[in-house]
C-alpha cells in the first residue's frame, strides 16, 4: 500500500470504532480502538503485499510461474521506462502485475513459441537487482536442460 492509503483506511477504521463505542463505559470504550485499527493496518498490509521470487526452476510473482528457460532477455525499468512499456504501444497479450505507486519495474522477455505472451512487466522497488538475478537464474537454466515431467 502506498503511504497515502494509510491514513484515510486507519481514520475509518477510527471512525467505526468510534461509532461502537459512543461513549459507553467499560470494554466498549477502548475494545473496538484496541481491535479494528491493529486489524486494519494487518490488512493494509497483506492487500499491499506481492511476492516475487526467483527459484532455481522458475520466476514466480504471486500465484504466475515462469520457467527460467523461456526467458530471452530483461530489462530493468525506471519510472519513464514503466511507462513507455504499459503505456498506449504496449502489447495486449502482455503480462503485467504493477503497482502504480512503485516507480521501477522488469520487464522479461520472453522466447517461447507455444506462447502468445511476448513478455512480463513486474513493478518492483529494487528492478536492477531483480533483472540481475532473473539474468543469472536463467543462464543457469538454459545451462542445464529441463527434467521430463518438471
Amino acid at each position: 500500500m502506498p503511504w497515502w492509503g494509510w491514513p484515510p483506511a486507519l481514520a475509518v477504521a477510527a471512525i467505526l470504532a468510534a461509532e461502537i463505542w459512543l461513549g459507553g463505559p467499560g470494554l466498549r470504550a477502548w475494545v473496538p480502538f484496541v481491535v479494528l485499527l491493529p486489524v486494519c493496518a494487518a490488512l493494509l498490509v497483506w492487500l499491499g503485499r506481492l511476492r516475487v521470487a526467483v527459484t532455481d526452476a522458475e520466476f514466480q510473482v504471486d500465484d504466475a510461474r515462469l520457467p527460467l528457460d523461456v526467458i530471452a532477455d530483461v530489462v530493468a525499468l525506471d519510472a519513464d521506462g514503466k511507462r513507455e512499456a504499459l503505456g498506449v504501444g504496449a502489447h495486449p497479450l502482455a503480462f503485467v502485475v504493477q503497482r502504480p505507486w512503485v516507480g521501477g519495474a522488469v520487464q522479461v522477455l520472453l522466447d517461447d513459441p507455444a506462447d502468445p505472451t511476448p513478455f512480463w512487466v513486474v513493478s518492483t522497488r529494487r528492478p536492477v537487482e531483480l533483472a540481475s538475478a532473473l539474468l543469472a537464474a536463467s543462464a543457469e537454466a538454459k545451462r542445464q536442460p529441463r527434467q521430463a515431467g518438471a
